[in-house]
Order: C-alpha cells, then sequence, then structure tokens
C-alpha cells in the first residue's frame, strides 16, 4: 500500500509538472477559459446526470465520479493554481530572456495572452510552477486554511514568480498607489521610456462606478444560476469561459469570475445549503452585495499588486481568497450558516 501511495503522490506531480507545461505552451489566459469550459462541462453533468439516468438508464454516481470539474477544471490539467499560475510565470521568465517582443502595449511580462509552444526552457520553467502551486494548494487544504486553496495558490505563485526572477514585488508608485489618473493622461514611465507610468488591469474595468455595477449585476446573476441549478461553481465557470472572447480581442468584455464565484459562495454559506427554501429576492440581493464586495476587493488589489509592477499578480485570485476568507470569518461570527465549500481551519 506504501508503494501505491507513493505512486500516487508521484503521479500527481508528474501531472502538475506536464499541466504548468501546457499552461505555458498554449498561454496563461487561453489555459484559463479551459477551465471555464470544463467546469461548465462538469457542472452540467452533474446537474442533469438525474435526468440522463432516467432517459438512458446510467447511474447518476457513475456519472457524477467522472468528477471533470473536480480533477479537470480544478486539477492538474486546468486548475488556475497550475496551468495559469504556470503561464504567468513562463511570461515573467520568458520576458527577462528577451524572448518576446510582442507588441503588448504593458511590459512584455504581463502579457499572459502569448503562447510559447513547445520552447524547452520556458516549458520547463511552466512545469516547475505547476509543481509549486500544486504544492500550495495541497498544504493549504492539508491545514484547512481558511480561503480558496487554488486562487491561494495563483496568487503566492506570483510572489514567487517575482522575487525569484528578480522583478519588484509591487513596483513604484510615483503618484499614489491607487491613482489611475496617470493612466488617463497616458503619462509615460520616463522621457526614454515607451511604458505607461500606470498600467492598469483592464484599461476598460478601472473606475470605481463601473466596478461596482459590474459587481452587483454579475453578483445577482451568479445568485440565480445557483439558486435554479444548486451548483455553486457554474456562475464562474460561465464567467471564465467568458474569457474567450476576451483572449480573442473584442474589446470590453469584463472579467467577473471573482465576483460570481464569491456571490454564488455567499448564497450557499448564508442559508447553509438550502438556496431554493429561501426567497429568491432575498438570494439575488446577498448575491448583489457579495458580487459589489468581489469585484471592490479586485480593483483594490490591482492597484496595489499590478498597476505599477512588471509582471501579471492575478486580482481576481487575490479578490477570491479576500472573499472567501471574509464568508469564513461571516460563518465563524454566526452571521452565516456554513462556509459552504471553502475550508474552516477548526
Amino acid at each position: 500500500m506504501a508503494e501505491l501511495s507513493e505512486l500516487w503522490w508521484l503521479g500527481m506531480i508528474l501531472a502538475a509538472f506536464a499541466g504548468g507545461a501546457f499552461g505555458a505552451a498554449i498561454g496563461a489566459l487561453p489555459a484559463f477559459v479551459f477551465t471555464g469550459f470544463f467546469v461548465i462541462v462538469g457542472e452540467g453533468v452533474r446537474i442533469l446526470s438525474g435526468d440522463l439516468s432516467g432517459l438512458m438508464g446510467v447511474d447518476p454516481d457513475t456519472l457524477n465520479s467522472a468528477a471533470i470539474t473536480s480533477q479537470i477544471a480544478f486539477g492538474p490539467v486546468f486548475g488556475p493554481h497550475i496551468s495559469f499560475a504556470a503561464g504567468a510565470a513562463a511570461s515573467a521568465y520568458a520576458a527577462k530572456k528577451g524572448y518576446m517582443n510582442t507588441g503588448f502595449p504593458y511590459g512584455e511580462a504581463k502579457n499572459i495572452i502569448f503562447a510559447f509552444g513547445g520552447k524547452p526552457d520556458v516549458l520547463i520553467v511552466g512545469g516547475l510552477f505547476g509543481i509549486l502551486g500544486y504544492w500550495i494548494t495541497t498544504i493549504s487544504v492539508a491545514f484547512s486554511l481558511p480561503w480558496d486553496p487554488i486562487a491561494v495558490g495563483v496568487v503566492l505563485s506570483a510572489v514567487a514568480h517575482r522575487l525569484i526572477f528578480k522583478y519588484p514585488l509591487l513596483g513604484k508608485a510615483k503618484k499614489g498607489r491607487l491613482n489611475m489618473k496617470p493612466f488617463k493622461r497616458a503619462e509615460k514611465k520616463s522621457k526614454k521610456s515607451e511604458r505607461l507610468l500606470v498600467e492598469p488591469w483592464l484599461g476598460h474595468q478601472y473606475k470605481w462606478l463601473d466596478v461596482v455595477t459590474l459587481g452587483v449585476v454579475v453578483g445577482i446573476l451568479a445568485a440565480y444560476i445557483t439558486y435554479e441549478t444548486g451548483s455553486v461553481f457554474l456562475p464562474f465557470g460561465i464567467s471564465a469561459a467568458s474569457l474567450f472572447f476576451l483572449n480573442l480581442g473584442v474589446e470590453r468584455i469584463p472579467v467577473t469570475h471573482h465576483m460570481s464565484l464569491i456571490a454564488s459562495t455567499s448564497i450557499v454559506a448564508a442559508t447553509g445549503g438550502d438556496v431554493t427554501g429561501q426567497a429568491l429576492g432575498g438570494m439575488l440581493l446577498i448575491g448583489a452585495l457579495f458580487g459589489l464586495i468581489a469585484a471592490v476587493f479586485g480593483e483594490l488589489i490591482q492597484r496595489i499588486f499590478y498597476a505599477h509592477a512588471d509582471t501579471h499578480f492575478d486580482p481576481p485570485a487575490a479578490a477570491i481568497v479576500m472573499g472567501t476568507f471574509l464568508i469564513v470569518l461571516f460563518y465563524l461570527i454566526d452571521i452565516f450558516e456554513t462556509s459552504a465549500w471553502v475550508p474552516v481551519p477548526f
């Protein structure tokens, strides 16, 4: 049995390496889009399993055992802590090596759309960061730390790639860390530099009113989807999959997966899982509030850790860490019935 256990761990490490390398090969954002697609498929299978068993004579447990959501979307293949985080690290490494000259409007190390194909050293870096993300998440789960273990893997992987590849952790904020006005004026870092002094994570999604409005709207929709389907992760999958259009270059596509996940999780936590036993209006209001909170968290994070720095630091992942921690806190002080799927350390 010990040998089988050791082989299982070896298999997971190898899978994480391959997942990270593949994330580097296709690019961080395209890898995350696949996360969204597979969450939709996995949650669709789970939701429809009863209907399929009735029509086709298939045991619903057999369908659920495929574990598409947990083992493919959130596992070593397309888990964001592995494939997305590794793709971001690969861009940071490749920019340092001078491999990137794409015309990206910000620093090249922030380009998470770029695919590196089969470039061996970049794929090895991606694979190593895939292993790092796997272990961060595994340790977080093992100690039941009070936040989304996958999101914290994305965040700490970004901190690691900045330190390892010798990028500034925060970057200089000459005119204030929360100040986005230099971006509006297209101010440059210096007379000799082509880079902007301030590089907001999304040039079309940083104004406070826009962010708050989007958070409320997405929060309501996420809560409605969870109310009707019972799936806490389907809204996240839809939001993540929508980034397919951002990846294609469609202008002004919003990034909303942090808003949708925190909103859907909040209504499950608030009700102890008995979502459909509650009034729809109340659930939508809770979803709107937590969608707004997640949106504000994301914007604060981008202004502190992304806009003045040189590599990608994912605001949605950090917002999910903060939002899930808040949900656990609400559970511990008896405002919420449970913490939903978020671990609780005691």
